[in-house]
């Protein structure tokens, strides 16, 4: 039986397949988290605070983090909800001592994300494509445009900005010494 459209505007709804009481599956997406460097106080804080956002049992395989004396690293593959990364970086950020990376594939409905959190920069998100490349709204390219034009700030900083440098260039070294690292996968209760 197809779709039936009908107006709102009469007090009636449209007919379809699914009844009221059905709910839609919720829309699934996958990432990986790189806690590129933690203390180890921390460590456990990062997976119980992970293992709040999936709703499963989250054991890290911390290991050495060469760029930091007295840090660790760990991967953590993931799969759940769309916005799911958001809840991560958001259940870390904020936390002294801790850099780390969220990514978020895009879904459908749902553009891709990157989080990349530094102690000394805070938080950054940007919109991520079907291939990796970050996003900018429009509507902040024209405000840097303006803010560049009035001699508030410089364009070419202000896009690198944007698209994440800053945290990129503090992040790197960590990512280096990260390089052939394990990933596991772990899923989402939903």
């Amino acid at each position: 039986m197809g779709l039936v459209h009908r107006s709102f505007d009469s007090g009636t709804r449209p007919q379809g397949k699914a009844s009221l009481d059905q709910q839609e599956d919720p829309v699934t997406t996958r990432g990986v988290l790189y806690v590129h460097a933690a203390t180890s106080a921390l460590c456990p804080h990062v997976e119980w605070a992970v293992a709040g956002v999936l709703g499963v049992r989250v054991s890290l395989d911390w290991t050495p983090q060469p760029a930091q004396p007295r840090a660790y690293r760990a991967e953590l593959s993931w799969q759940g909800q769309a916005g799911t990364g958001a809840r991560i970086a958001s259940a870390l950020r904020g936390w002294l001592h801790l850099r780390f990376e969220v990514t978020e594939e895009p879904s459908p409905g749902n553009e891709g994300a990157r989080y990349a959190y530094t102690p000394n920069l805070g938080i950054f998100h940007a919109m991520m494509g079907v291939h990796g490349d970050i996003m900018i709204p429009e509507d902040r390219i024209k405000s840097a445009v303006v803010k560049a034009a009035a001699g508030e700030i410089d364009l070419e900083a202000e896009m690198c900005r944007l698209v994440g440098q800053p945290w990129d260039d503090e992040l790197e070294p960590f990512r280096y010494a990260g390089d052939g690292a394990p990933v596991r996968w772990l899923h989402q209760v939903v």
